[in-house]
């Protein structure tokens, strides 16, 4: 029995490590990108996680098909729901999506380079370009915010 309480409290401490490590990387890649946007301009005041909302929650037309259609309105929320501690749901594909807070999934921030493809990938997707560096920067402050999945609150 003691053998068994060990290994779970070593289990549980490295699970706990785990998630501890992922929001830090998630801090870490927020503050690289806030030192990119420093760099690109000076005038950058620092991270907003308010501001990373407002990206977050902003609804962009999309055009895609006949240029005479007019396109719908999406944002991250649309498919990660308005809580990025929420599970969320792709608008086309129906596909479950895991949530983007690191602090309710501890995978989301685990891989920097897929991080960075997501980035590149749902940025042109969404936004219809690259996200500036003090966007993710903002963007990353801002789900760091969210703790707390809807039902729980």
């Amino acid at each position: 029995m003691k053998k068994i309480s060990i290994v779970l409290a070593a289990i549980l401490g490295f699970a706990t490590l785990s998630a501890q490590a992922d929001v830090a990387n998630a801090e870490k890649l927020a503050q690289k990108y806030a030192t990119i946007a420093k760099n690109v301009d000076p005038a950058f005041a620092g991270v907003s996680a308010e501001a990373g909302k407002e990206f977050y929650t902003r609804e962009i037309k999309q055009f895609k098909g006949d240029a005479k259609t007019e396109g719908k309105p999406v944002a991250c929320a649309s498919c990660h729901t308005a809580n990025p501690a929420d599970k969320g749901r792709h608008i086309i594909t129906g596909k479950s999506i895991k949530p983007l807070s690191p602090v309710t999934n501890k995978k989301r921030f685990s891989d920097i380079d897929k991080v960075e493809a997501a980035f590149v990938k749902h940025c042109n997707e969404v936004v219809g370009s690259d996200c500036a560096a003090f966007e993710k920067a903002n963007y990353i402050t801002y789900l760091l915010t969210e703790k707390t999945p809807t039902a729980k609150k």
